[in-house]
């Protein structure tokens, strides 16, 4: 019914998950910054779950941005030598 796109392209992953690692690092380092400033560590924690909602909300889900060099898989070859004969362990069982 609907043509949702649940992928994303190799390269796409490695931009997400270094666009996760920068986001997470940036929030964590000027959370800790903040909280030593003002002595409350619950500050510093706070900031970094926001880092982490953040770089959710902008990497998990398969948005376009990581979809744009898709894997061109090649068409399947017939194996011509197995689908005319038999192999020996099926022609065993059909005797048995």
């Amino acid at each position: 019914m609907f043509n949702i796109a649940t992928h994303m392209d190799f390269e796409g992953q490695g931009r997400a998950e270094k666009l996760s690692r920068i986001i997470i690092t940036l929030f964590g380092t000027v959370g800790l910054v903040w909280g030593y400033i003002i002595q409350q560590f619950s500050q510093t924690v706070y900031i970094l779950i926001a880092g982490v909602l953040l770089a959710s909300i902008l990497t998990i889900p398969p948005w376009p941005i990581y979809r744009k060099k898709p894997l061109n898989w090649q068409k399947p070859r017939p194996d011509s030598q197995n689908a005319q004969s038999p192999t020996d362990e099926t022609k065993k069982k059909k005797k048995n």
